[in-house]
């Protein structure tokens, strides 16, 4: 069996094309930051904080997906893979902003001021 060498350059523009819409979007954000999404509350932190997070594990993902060649392998392999990353990332966002929280209610309530 001859084994047949399959271009991959509209999968690689593909990619390429994927990951910098992802980008422009989340600049554009960050260059106008729209009142609605900055000024509405999810969990103690703005809508478009939390747009950027979304945004960043999706790239996070793709790249995985695409240049660690997930795609093609087992289910099982690909949830061994992505859930403990999955799970640690949500568990970051949580300590972050519990932990921030906090400090920014010792700050507000205390007579400790604001030096930073």
């Amino acid at each position: 069996m001859a084994h047949e060498h399959v271009s991959n350059t509209k999968r690689i523009w593909m990619v390429f094309g994927i990951l910098s819409a992802v980008t422009i979007i989340e600049v554009i954000f960050g260059i106008f930051k729209p009142a609605m999404l900055h000024d509405t509350l999810l969990f103690q932190m703005n809508l478009l904080n939390w747009l950027f997070i979304g945004l960043t594990i999706y790239k996070a993902y793709y790249i995985v997906w695409a240049f660690m060649h997930l795609e093609g392998e087992k289910s099982n392999l690909r949830w061994s893979i992505v859930a403990p990353v999955v799970f640690l990332i949500i568990y970051l966002v949580f300590i972050l902003l519990v932990e921030g929280n906090y400090i920014f209610d010792v700050f507000k309530s205390s007579q400790i001021k604001w030096n930073f």
